[in-house]
């Protein structure tokens, strides 16, 4: 699979660390407007977006009370703009159109950004309670490995407080090398409010995880996930996932195109198989 990168972040110089109310709340207005803009101009909002005005906290949750690095910040903001963006794609109704549709109701849409290119939407839902999903997807990421042929590896480099991370991903090659081994550098974070999950991220650099013999160093975001349970049943996860990559190197668009809604359909059916194994045991 070429991963998902998930992360949520907000940013603001060393020196002002010292009022963090003052952050919570700049960060809480700016955020709800956002969500307030969305609501306003989507002709159809999902009822995600909906879920996370009515919660407020969800996204100007509390940085913890402790003193950043600049460049620990750095990643925090990246992670912020990502989500902000995420948002926004998802809560744009207009101009999707199906890539795949699957017997058992799993679909891949797409759409065309000026500014950042052909973005994918799966939209899914896994017969398993959002604490599994949400357990096997941030708890347990580097081991994503071990049950999905698509990812080599997952490696956290560095964590940022209890809700963001740095990772590094290694994408398997594809059947017949059609796409040769990707990889990379992103950040992570993951909010949890009420009965909504947020996942969202992008590729960053970081200094200590260079180039990689041997891999071609592509980028991803603004990417996001986003877990709810199904209406009326809460034993079941609705899951979407925004993707959107930048595979690098020389690729002609109808194999990138095929290859990313494959990955998205790929993946739905490797978790669900995952979870049953997980909860058979």
């Amino acid at each position: 699979m070429l991963p998902a990168t998930f992360k949520l972040c907000a940013a603001i110089s060393y020196r002002h660390l010292r009022n963090m109310t003052g952050l919570r709340r700049q960060a809480a207005v700016t955020i709800s407007q956002e969500l307030s803009k969305l609501a306003c101009h989507s002709t159809g909002p999902s009822t995600w977006i909906n879920q996370v005005r009515r919660r407020s906290s969800l996204l100007s949750s509390r940085l913890e009370e402790k003193p950043f690095s600049e460049m620990e910040m750095s990643y925090v903001k990246q992670g912020e703009e990502a989500l902000q963006k995420s948002l926004s794609i998802l809560g744009d109704q207009d101009g999707w159109k199906t890539e795949t549709v699957v017997d058992n109701g799993d679909k891949v849409l797409s759409k065309v950004l000026p500014d950042v290119g052909k973005v994918f939407r799966l939209e899914v839902v896994v017969d398993q309670p959002l604490d599994t999903v949400y357990s096997e997807l941030v708890d347990n990421m580097e081991q994503m490995g071990d049950w999905n042929p698509n990812v080599k590896e997952v490696k956290i480099l560095q964590k940022i407080g209890k809700d963001t991370v740095i990772t590094h991903e290694k994408a398997a090659a594809t059947p017949g090398n059609i796409v040769g081994p990707r990889d990379f550098v992103s950040v992570r974070c993951s909010k949890r409010r009420g009965s909504t999950c947020v996942l969202a991220g992008m590729s960053t650099k970081y200094g200590a995880m260079p180039e990689q013999e041997g891999f071609i160093r592509a980028e991803n975001g603004p990417t996001c996930m986003i877990l709810r349970p199904l209406p009326g049943s809460p034993s079941q996860t609705k899951l979407t996932w925004l993707l959107s990559i930048d595979l690098k190197g020389w690729l002609p668009k109808t194999i990138i195109n095929q290859v990313l809604s494959q990955t998205q359909v790929d993946f739905a059916n490797h978790l669900r198989d995952r979870l049953a194994r997980t909860v058979a045991l």
